[in-house]
């Protein structure tokens, strides 16, 4: 890439020039560097299209407050009106003002405080059912197993179905979608042969999901009459006369909320446990307090609330893995950024992942240091792993509540440790910052016996680990 100053039209806006397809790519390297060389603002440009970006707790306040000049959009093509593809995309993400107001409202309820007290006895159920599965001596792949964890919560509390093989094949269809979405979305400013092959894949599967996604509907559809699950509003409101829920937005919401209740769960839920089997100090500490603290194999609701170095623990992954590592909006007429005067169209990306590792904000940014969090009080757009603003996660109680009741339950019943050499890479995804391989674990007994071990992948380049004498793995199989 090639850096430039282009003339905007009421300032100098500092542009790269180079790939738009950089970006989706390798969205953080991509965005280190445009940071690196430009700060704050600034713009990745090809052939005249050109993608704005905006770092800093100061542009996330003004992106996210200022809901007409910067609009939500599906980042992504679309397809036709009449498309599998389209309708999957009818969800709140793509729909703004008043309209979007009336759908969040919609699905509140289930997110509530009050309601999600309610599903702790089903969240300790699952997670009990989980653990059983797994057995001393063997080794799992933790993403694997978080996100079947994650699609069975799911589909089961949120979605009033419990049908594994059902909720399971949903979750990979989604999430191939989801990687298909994140290949031709950047594809939107561009056309060339390979763009034309992908996107053809892509409505080929969004019919595939689609006719899965109304197959859990028509499963819950009758029996959904005094249920308050999310998929039973949704259904109740398509039923009503008047229109307040079409077709088309009652599948497009049921894919994005079923999508995002388990992806983005799960990935956290992964990128902890991985975070402290590799250091082994703070493993330590928090499994004495874990210990002392919990007197059964499973939290209680008022244990869940008293362990701080838990909760600090969590605050730290989801800072320096956030599991949502960007967003965007769309500029809906033009709109003023600084010293900046944007056209209508122009997509702005702001980072949760570079705000979260501004050394401004946080000292020894790239490093987990869940101590720090005794000391600091960052503000809601400067540490904002579920967003922040009038669109901010409404499943962020709900994810809160699953983190603080599975991961105790985990770390008491068993030891993991990762296996040694092991390749272990993330990767921003359709804004979604989650692992790309296998995080294979060992199962020990909770023996107290925690080590770091080398590892493998771009991890490395997402968050500074302990180095690890790679004599330590040698040790580590003998002992095994």
């Amino acid at each position: 890439m090639s850096t430039v100053r282009t003339a905007g039209n009421t300032s100098t806006l500092p542009i790269t020039r180079g790939r738009l397809m950089d970006f989706p790519d390798d969205p953080i390297a991509c965005m280190r560097q445009l940071h690196a060389e430009h700060g704050d603002l600034a713009a990745l440009e090809e052939d005249g299209q050109r993608i704005v970006f905006a770092f800093g707790s100061q542009w996330n306040q003004h992106v996210l407050t200022d809901e007409k000049s910067f609009v939500s959009r599906f980042f992504s093509l679309r397809g036709s009106r009449t498309s599998a593809q389209r309708r999957l995309t009818s969800g709140l993400l793509s729909m703004n003002g008043a309209e979007h107001k009336a759908n969040r409202r919609m699905v509140m309820e289930p997110f509530q405080k009050k309601v999600i007290a309610g599903y702790f006895d089903n969240i300790c159920s699952l997670t009990s059912q989980m653990l059983d599965d797994w057995r001393v001596g063997e080794v799992r792949n933790i993403h694997e197993d978080m996100t079947q964890y994650m699609l069975r919560v799911t589909s089961s509390i949120l979605f009033g179905f419990d049908v594994p093989e059902l909720s399971f094949r949903i979750g990979e269809m989604i999430d191939h979608w989801v990687h298909l979405n994140h290949q031709t979305g950047m594809g939107a400013l561009r056309t060339d042969a390979n763009l034309s092959d992908g996107y053809e894949r892509l409505l080929e599967h969004a019919e595939e999901l689609e006719a899965a996604i109304r197959q859990m509907i028509d499963l819950r559809r009758s029996d959904c009459e005094q249920s308050t699950d999310v998929l039973s509003l949704l259904i109740r409101a398509n039923e009503q006369d008047g229109g307040i829920l079409s077709d088309e937005k009652l599948i497009g919401n049921v894919a994005l909320l079923f999508g995002a209740a388990h992806l983005t769960t799960a990935h956290t839920l992964t990128w902890t446990l991985l975070l402290l089997a590799q250091h082994p100090s703070i493993m330590r500490e928090l499994h004495q307090e874990i210990s002392s603290e919990i007197s059964g194999a499973l939290p209680t609701v008022a244990e869940a609330r008293e362990l701080p170095l838990m909760e600090r623990v969590v605050k730290e992954s989801m800072r320096v893995l956030p599991a949502s590592g960007y967003l965007h909006r769309n500029v809906a007429d033009s709109a003023q950024l600084g010293p900046l005067q944007l056209s209508r169209g122009t997509p702005v990306v702001f980072s949760q992942y570079i705000t979260h590792h501004l050394p401004e904000l946080y000292p020894d940014p790239d490093t987990f240091q869940p101590d720090r969090w005794l000391t600091i009080s960052p503000s809601p757009y400067a540490y904002l792993p579920f967003g922040a603003g009038p669109r901010m996660c409404i499943g962020a109680p709900m994810a809160m509540m699953i983190l603080n009741t599975a991961l105790p339950a985990i770390l008491k019943r068993y030891r993991l440790s990762v296996v040694p050499g092991s390749e272990i890479s993330g990767r921003i995804v359709s804004s979604m910052l989650g692992p790309v391989t296998d995080v294979p674990m060992a199962i020990s007994p909770p023996d107290g016996q925690f080590r770091a071990v080398p590892v493998m992948g771009n991890i490395q380049s997402l968050v500074n680990l302990p180095e690890v004498p790679a004599s330590h793995a040698v040790e580590i199989r003998r002992a095994a």
